[in-house]
């Protein structure tokens, strides 16, 4: 289990987008999962996203204890990114993603997936490989 801070600003600021008592995932948006639609190596660890989900995805197993009251998690391998003192604060109109070392992502991104039918293996490798060759 690990924990993390909401500050109050940013728990304003999603109020509005994730309902209370929501399930959230917090993971790398790199291409490396089916939520992610970045690829390409210059995106790996410096870019993350709360994905909201309608049920528990497997592969997410490490608990975020948080003061915001959501059921978070996020999975083993993206504990990597993550250090001590994690928390989530306003920043320049957006989401901060921080933790002791500093910024881990100055623009978090939030992404309902709860209505949404997940791409097939082939559909995200298309798109990726698209995408590739205008995000580096």
């Amino acid at each position: 289990m690990m924990k993390i801070n909401i500050k109050d600003d940013a728990q304003t600021y999603l109020a509005d987008k994730i309902p209370a008592g929501s399930r959230v995932i917090l993971t790398v948006d790199d291409g490396s999962n089916k939520y992610s639609s970045l690829g390409g190596s210059c995106a790996i660890g410096n870019k993350f996203q709360l994905v909201i989900l309608k049920d528990a995805d497997p592969a997410y197993t490490t608990v975020l204890e948080n003061n915001a009251g959501y059921d978070m998690a996020t999975a083993p391998a993206d504990e990597d990114f993550l250090g001590n003192g994690l928390n989530i604060s306003r920043w320049h109109n957006a989401l901060a993603l921080k933790d002791d070392s500093g910024m881990l992502d100055g623009a978090l991104s939030v992404v309902d997936w709860r209505n949404v039918t997940p791409e097939t293996e082939a559909e995200r490798r298309e798109k990726m490989e698209t995408l590739g060759t205008k995000i580096c």
